[in-house]
């Protein structure tokens, strides 16, 4: 038998709580290495001369909580006479609305590392487990990623608790459904798959959980990403197949529409299953505006996309072969070619663009400005001036550059820009041949896309007329009547009929 299923193994026996409360603590102290961590907290009080232990994680436990609880056991001495119903006069001096009793030591440790209390009593076979975790994190805020000029200014935070209080704070369904799970065989790591218990579909609703209960990993501390890889296993595919979002708006959304959200504690990010292209091209603004508003911000935003794709290999087609362009366009050609093939300036312009922003997510923000500066004015400048690149290639560049920042879905701005860099090499290579070849591997790669087999392209394939409707238009609120079909609600209305 390997190591790893030797500690599975061992991890996964249950041991049963002592009623006698040394070999508890024994089992404590060699479990949670009390007395070697400190931030493993432990109190052992004396209440109707019998011993009674409480453990707690000192940095995921507010500390008045904890003097409350323990105020609040000692004065059994001064109040209470009946030893035989100890047990239960404890149960009842918990001041906590949240309380359950556990019967194994494994289920307390987790519950006790989680941020939980544990109320130990001599004599008896179960523990108490209060929950008042109190996780150390920001206030909701709103997310950069996601900026809207009308609409809520709150956004999820890392703690999972604060993320689905904002979601249900929107709706206020008894049928919303947040389900609790664990992944992790030593991070232990909250997960919550949340979902409309009367229109998500059962059968999307299981497999979902199920692929989570199946993880089998010593921790996720990259949280949502590391789920996303076990749920979707796109391998080395570069389009991503579910959605990110920190806002509870746009979850909430979602939720109404039938499709299932999975909560990773420690991040902001909320996964939305299933999802196709062509969610990662909304954007909340959309909805923030007048409809016809809507459709003019969705129109620019998915000619944005347009020019991060094929801005750049359309133009070096065009500089390579004049003849495809009509007189009236013969200006879009390079003027100055310059000492560098076309092609090869594309390439290291887009990693240029490339450099400028890592760097500036790795520069402090009073220093971002002077990088910039000195990027757009001496190294674009001289670099024109020495002859590396020409005026048109920074120019388009740019431009495909800006659409890739207006695509909402960041995971899909670098997706596409790895496939326009591609189309450039085609391009480059084969000519017009070489773009035609480009885009039709493209088109069929994405086809074959499912994502919890849901098709990448629905509703442009398989076709769906008035799904396509609503992905082309923002259509009003009112006429917006019935739920996506590509996610199989149960109930397919939105709004009831008169």
């Amino acid at each position: 038998m390997t190591e790893r299923s030797l500690n599975l193994t061992n991890t996964k026996d249950k041991h049963i709580i002592s009623a006698n409360i040394q070999d508890n603590q024994a089992y404590m102290e060699e479990r949670l290495g009390m007395g070697s961590s400190f931030d493993v907290g432990f109190r052992e009080l004396i209440i109707l001369k019998q011993k009674v232990q409480v453990y707690y994680v000192t940095g995921l436990c507010d500390s008045l909580i904890i003097q409350e609880l323990l105020k609040k056991l000692v004065e059994i001495n001064d109040v209470e006479t009946n030893k035989r119903k100890l047990p239960e006069i404890i149960e009842n001096r918990l001041v906590h609305q949240q309380v359950k009793s556990v019967k194994t030591m494994d289920e307390a440790a987790d519950e006790i590392l989680s941020g939980l209390i544990g109320v130990f009593i001599n004599g008896e076979k179960y523990a108490q487990i209060i929950d008042v975790r109190s996780y150390p994190g920001r206030s909701p805020e709103e997310p950069d990623t996601e900026k809207v000029i009308r609409g809520s200014r709150d956004g999820f935070t890392e703690n999972i608790i604060e993320n689905t209080a904002l979601t249900r704070r929107r709706l206020r369904d008894e049928r919303l459904r947040n389900e609790m799970l664990k992944v992790g065989e030593r991070s232990k790591t909250d997960v919550c798959v949340s979902y409309l218990q009367d229109i998500a579909d059962d059968d999307l609703v299981d497999l979902i959980k199920n692929h989570i209960e199946s993880i089998e990993i010593d921790g996720i501390t990259m949280a949502e990403k590391t789920i996303e890889e076990f749920l979707i296993k796109r391998k080395w595919n570069i389009y991503p197949k579910v959605r990110y979002t920190e806002r509870p708006d746009v979850a909430a959304s979602h939720l109404l529409e039938g499709h299932v959200l999975i909560f990773v504690d420690t991040s902001p990010s909320a996964i939305i299953l299933p999802t196709t292209f062509f969610h990662h091209l909304q954007h909340a603004e959309e909805y923030r505006q007048a409809p016809s508003i809507g459709t003019f911000i969705r129109f620019i935003r998915y000619m944005a996309v347009f020019a991060s794709m094929f801005l750049l290999p359309l133009w070096l087609l065009f500089t390579m072969d004049p003849t495809l362009l009509p007189k009236e366009l013969s200006f879009i050609g390079p003027n100055e070619e310059g000492n560098v093939p076309i092609a090869l300036q594309i390439i290291l312009a887009i990693f240029g663009v490339e450099f400028l922003r890592m760097a500036a997510i790795h520069t402090p923000t009073p220093l971002s400005t002077a990088m910039g500066l000195i990027a757009a004015v001496l190294i674009g400048q001289i670099a024109i001036d020495v002859g590396l690149f020409s005026p048109e290639v920074i120019l388009y560049v740019s431009v495909s550059a800006i659409g890739s920042y207006v695509t909402p879905s960041y995971e899909l701005s670098v997706a596409n820009k790895l496939m326009n860099i591609l189309f450039v090499l085609f391009v480059g290579l084969f000519g017009f041949t070489g773009f035609v070849i480009g885009i039709v591997v493209t088109i069929l790669f994405l086809v074959q896309l499912k994502s919890l087999k849901t098709p990448y392209l629905w509703p442009f394939l398989p076709f769906n007329a008035k799904a396509m409707l609503h992905i082309i238009f923002r259509i009003p609120v009112p006429y917006t009547n019935t739920r996506p079909s590509i996610v199989h609600p149960r109930n397919n209305y939105r709004q009831p009929t008169k």
